[in-house]
């Protein structure tokens, strides 16, 4: 199944944005191994945690995703995830290859910026103490700024000179110069509604071109900041400060170092834990809630319990969860996604080979206003669609708004309309 929109992770050298990665796609709902190097980008597979439909229409023992995983009604979606290695200031001059790096975010939908707050890496990830973070946050995004400005600026004088001679409107000339960083003409709309610039484009001052391309990087990349490493003495000042700068719905407080430390014990069958869970379970802890065999937990010797109590307190008791997996939900809440379960028979919910009562086997996620229409081409590609039917055999129409509860059950119905 389709498995865009396309998530990128950025973050300079030891904001810990590989542990984070690694996290994000090594959960238990897996589908395979994901090696990374910090060399060149890599593509790999992270599961996003979204209700079912199955709990919907109490259905979940028989929920058999042919991707992720469905555990009581919580799903793992698969999302594509892209591994940007480490930016430092100046990417946008080429320093630290960073011309390349930069070319390589114009293809995602939506950043995750792994941010260190313990303040024990400077700007160009080497280690010192005391550093402020918030400078980070700050730099990342004027890279970003300053890469799509010196691009724009290098041809302006033609730019207006070809917008004139062809009546061009704003949304036009603009997409023309955009559409290289995955932009549609509907962004650039959004862009300059939110501006409301009555000014003609050959007009425009160095002043306002500036404006829209910092509205066109927000409107092009939204950020989440994962703040990491938030176990650290100094963590709390640091985030205090950020929280004050940011929108708070862009904040996510995460130890992704925790996160892949409880996922190792789990497998290791030391610990009970669900990832992205306020709560681990010891083989002690298990025994007192009244299972004799401790749930068939292996015995730990006093130092890894030590280190389990200490996580307890330090991340999930004080921040209810270790965020990794929280950081993909809030980029899915940015971009507004929603997730479609398509389906052969919209009674039963069955998608499978007959005879299977398996339910609701394929989920994909879809941008906010998607239609019906946009969700066919994403699953059945150029297949003629002859109607499509929602929940309960209801008749839906192609340019019908999908939500979460509104047209995101379908059947296509394949065929000369």
């Amino acid at each position: 199944m389709p498995r865009d929109p396309l998530v990128g992770l950025v973050g300079k050298p030891s904001s810990g944005k590989s542990t984070t990665l690694n996290s994000l796609t090594d959960a238990s709902s897996k589908v395979g191994n994901f090696p990374f190097t910090t060399i060149d980008p890599q593509r790999a597979i992270g599961y996003l945690q979204i209700p079912c439909a199955c709990a919907r229409f109490n259905v979940s023992g028989r929920c058999k995703p042919n991707y992720g995983a469905c555990l009581d009604g919580l799903r793992s979606v698969p999302i594509e995830l892209l591994d940007v290695a480490g930016l430092v200031p100046g990417a946008h001059e080429g320093r630290g290859l960073g011309n390349k790096f930069l070319d390589d975010l114009r293809h995602a939908d939506a950043l995750i910026h792994v941010v260190d707050v313990s303040g024990t890496t400077d700007a160009e990830g080497k280690a010192t103490r005391g550093y402020d973070p918030s400078q980070d946050v700050a730099w990342l995004r004027s890279e970003i700024v300053r890469w799509i400005q010196g691009n724009l600026m290098q041809k302006w004088g033609s730019i207006k000179r070809r917008h004139v001679a062809i009546k061009a409107n704003a949304v036009e000339t603009l997409q023309g110069q955009f559409s290289g960083y995955g932009s549609t003409s509907q962004t650039i709309a959004r862009v300059l509604d939110k501006l409301g610039l009555k000014e003609p484009l050959e007009h425009w001052s160095d002043e306002t071109i500036e404006q829209v391309v910092n509205t066109f990087t927000d409107e092009k990349f939204p950020t989440v900041l994962a703040l990491n490493k938030i176990d650290h003495p100094d963590a709390d000042k640091n985030v205090s400060k950020i929280a004050k700068m940011q929108d708070p719905k862009s904040i996510v407080l995460c130890s992704a170092i925790s996160e892949v430390f409880l996922r190792r014990l789990a497998k290791q069958n030391f610990v009970k834990y669900t990832e992205g869970s306020e709560f681990v379970d010891t083989r002690e802890d298990l025994i007192e809630m009244g299972d004799p065999t401790g749930g068939g937990l292996k015995e730990m010797d006093e130092k890894l319990k030590q280190r389990i109590e200490n996580l307890k307190d330090m991340v999930l008791y004080r921040f209810g969860s270790t965020g990794v997996v929280q950081v993909l939900s809030r980029a899915s809440e940015l971009l507004g996604l929603v997730p479609v379960f398509p389906v052969r028979n919209v009674h039963t919910f069955a998608s499978g080979t007959a005879g299977s009562n398996a339910v609701f086997r394929d989920c994909v996620l879809v941008k906010k206003n998607s239609t019906v229409k946009d969700v066919a081409r994403k699953v059945m590609g150029d297949a003629p669609i002859a109607y499509t039917e929602g929940s309960g055999g209801t008749r839906v129409g192609e340019d019908d708004i999908v939500a979460v509860g509104k047209n995101d059950i379908l059947s296509f119905k394949v065929g000369k309309v």
